[in-house]
């Protein structure tokens, strides 16, 4: 498992509330959408992040994570392992302080990066799960 109970709490309440959701667009049927949805719930201001750009859930959406013009907390990644490597050096780049891979999304390789650039991470879990828990 990539992500032990103490950083699952870590980044859930003292990284920031401010949330960049790679992957989130306005398909309601999509995970992300609903994911996106308790995070708000839960005091998070979640960016969408989708090639579209679209606004979703009343927030503006980005294109890519350099285009949002204020920092970001915590990337959330809703995308395929294979591109998931490439999101997590994005989140490095611009000066997140953790991520977050959705469930099935898994990249040892990328964990070990961002880990290694002093950033929080984990793997494999959903917040729309683990912050109820809290």
């Amino acid at each position: 498992m990539y992500g032990d109970a103490e950083t699952v709490r870590k980044i859930l309440t003292e990284s920031g509330d401010t949330w960049a959701v790679v992957g989130l667009s306005s398909n309601e049927h999509r995970a992300a959408y609903g994911v996106a949805r308790v995070l708000q719930r839960y005091g998070k201001r979640v960016v969408p992040v989708h090639p579209k750009a679209e606004t979703v859930h009343g927030e503006q959406g980005y294109a890519r994570l350099a285009d949002i013009p204020f920092p970001v907390d915590v990337v959330d990644v809703f995308v395929n392992s294979d591109l998931a490597g490439a999101v997590a050096d994005e989140a490095v780049a611009v000066g997140a302080k953790a991520v977050w891979f959705q469930l099935d999304v898994v990249d040892v390789e990328a964990y070990a990066r961002v880990h290694e650039a002093g950033l929080d991470m984990v793997m494999d879990l959903c917040p729309a799960i683990e912050i109820p828990k809290l």
